[in-house]
């Protein structure tokens, strides 16, 4: 029989589109629907490496995707909310959590995709709740998931007739470490070791692959997925890149294990499939969701040593802040509300140290256009909006307390500020993305606009350290120059922007790039506003 080789690669490239995009799209929903409570649940439960090994299981259920819980996982280490003996427990966590996506496709539904995707096709087009468009989003992925599986399975059906294709499966079989290496290799390029895995499940349910070839392909698929974390490393803190490399070890030792033990574990899945009755596609299920189980309950003891050697093998210091909150203690509140302010005071100060810290990364990164830089200020942004809810949280609870006159003076100064403070994270990081614009675009700034941006921006960062000072010292002094200089801030802005049509005018920059400027310093005139709010707070503030 003649191989229709267009209908062989179209159905398989087609069904593994449809597959990716189809998981992506179910697991984006429901990330959407739990909105940040994911990121929370990862900051506030992870207290040991038990809690973490838990709490990378829900997530990665969740959201449906090991990779994107890992890559969460770096970024909480790399920002300082995560300690990495917490990252390794919710990296195992999500490789448990992971094989649940093949235990759905072991439920045979390839025909009932079309009539799924239409049900959440319906709740997305005549549905106007943002609930009800988000379960059908969700419903939506997974018919498409089993209709890009039915397509991949009908593809690959030919391939049983291809004598090459019997032989690679039976060297497979015979020398297991090519079919860690074919698993691992497909699983790179395609980013998904549930995409690896399923196309697997599709192998062995056609009869194209024995179970002792698949097995070892099943090893290379989860040595694959971590070159997720590897790249969402690259860049990050030294935490960040340890993190990456615990997840790398983890699997390849897990895979090493396992591959010694191959005959004694076929024989386990064999007869799985014989007690509980299961199909070709439940068999691989198993053996994924067994190997990651035993893999963890191996390694979880050694959590400690890892966390050791990973330290030793990436060195440098580890010069990741501490971005949670410091100050913060509730037990103050009931006892000494007066106490609690001067707390919340000192994480107020924290709070404006990271907004001029992000100023000026968000300075390097104009000048030097390394992404380093614009990583360290996101994370900056990112750490100011999380003290923003707890400082707030905090507040509210004290003023819920008997305070006196000046303490409440106090506390609707604080207050402000911290609001004050978010603000200038939110400038800086449109600012970030303004030169994002830049570089993508590539937009040039002449000469003359990068000295007028260089003279805003450290009279800006001045002004603003300028300001926290004169909160820390409670001197009218410093908020007066603070006022004074934000009149200077003001001026420049107005003169810079006659500057630049003139520059406009005579055809040495542009509109792109007129617009990046004009953007970035109408930015920064916005937090010379928020600096002499403090400044004004101070100022009609004695206490």
């Amino acid at each position: 029989m003649e191989i229709n080789w267009q209908e062989v690669l179209f159905g398989f490239i087609g069904g593994l589109g449809i597959f990716l995009f189809s998981i992506k799209y179910m697991g984006d929903a429901l990330q959407k629907a739990a909105g940040d409570r994911l990121r929370n649940i990862l900051d506030r439960f992870t207290t040991n490496p038990f809690m973490g090994v838990l709490v990378g299981i829900i997530v990665t259920i969740l959201i449906q995707s090991s990779s994107g819980t890992t890559v969460i996982v770096v970024g909480l280490v790399s920002a300082g909310f995560m300690t990495l003996r917490q990252a390794i427990g919710v990296i195992m966590g999500a490789n448990i959590g992971t094989t649940v996506t093949a235990f759905i496709i072991g439920i045979d539904l390839g025909e009932y995709a079309l009539p799924i995707l239409a049900v959440g096709a319906f709740l997305i087009f005549f549905f106007k709740k943002n609930k009800i468009q988000n379960l059908g989003e969700v419903i939506f992925g997974f018919g498409g998931l089993f209709l890009g599986l039915e397509l991949m399975s009908n593809g690959l059906k030919p391939l049983r007739e291809l004598q090459a294709f019997v032989d690679l499966t039976v060297a497979m079989a015979d020398i297991p470490v090519l079919g860690v290496l074919a698993g691992t290799i497909f699983t790179v390029i395609v980013q998904s070791s549930s995409g690896t895995i399923a196309i697997l499940q599709g192998l062995y349910d056609e009869g194209l692959v024995t179970l002792d070839a698949a097995l070892p392909v099943l090893f290379g698929d989860n040595i694959g997925t971590t070159i997720t974390a590897v790249l969402a490393a690259i860049g990050a803190s030294v935490a960040a890149k340890r993190a990456a490399a615990v997840h790398v070890l983890f699997n390849v030792l897990g895979s090493v294990i396992f591959l010694l033990l191959l005959v004694p574990f076929t024989a386990y899945v064999e007869w799985l499939a014989v007690v509980l009755n299961l199909d070709e596609k439940m068999q691989i299920a198993f053996a994924h969701g067994s190997f990651n189980v035993v893999n963890t309950l191996i390694q979880f003891p050694l959590v400690g040593l890892w966390a050791y050697l990973v330290t030793k093998v990436i060195p440098g210091e580890d010069v990741t802040i501490e971005f949670k909150a410091k100050h913060l203690d509730p037990h103050f509140i009931e006892q000494s509300p007066t106490i609690a302010l001067g707390q919340a005071k000192e994480e107020v100060l924290r709070m404006g140290e990271f907004s001029v810290q992000g100023l000026r990364e968000t300075y390097n990164y104009l000048k030097t256009k390394s992404k380093k830089h614009a990583e360290t200020g996101y994370q900056l942004e990112d750490a100011i909006n999380n003290l923003d809810h707890k400082i707030t949280e905090y507040l509210v609870l004290i003023s819920a307390e008997s305070i006196s006159s000046a303490d409440s003076t106090r506390h609707t100064m604080l207050m402000e500020t911290v609001r004050d403070i978010e603000r200038i994270g939110d400038h800086f990081e449109n600012i970030i993305e303004l030169i994002d614009y830049q570089e993508n675009n590539k937009v040039n700034l002449t000469e003359d606009a990068m000295a007028d941006l260089d003279e805003m921006f450290t009279l800006t960062i001045g002004t603003v350290q300028k300001a926290l000072e004169s909160l820390n010292t409670t001197s009218h002094e410093l908020a007066r120059e603070v006022a004074e200089q934000e009149d200077l801030i003001d001026k420049m802005e107005r003169k810079f922007r006659k500057k630049h049509i003139k520059r406009l005018n005579e055809g040495q920059c542009t509109g792109q790039a007129g617009i990046v400027f004009v953007d970035i310093v109408s930015n920064l005139e916005r937090v010379g506003d928020h600096a002499v709010n403090i400044a004004e707070a101070v100022l009609g503030n004695r206490a």
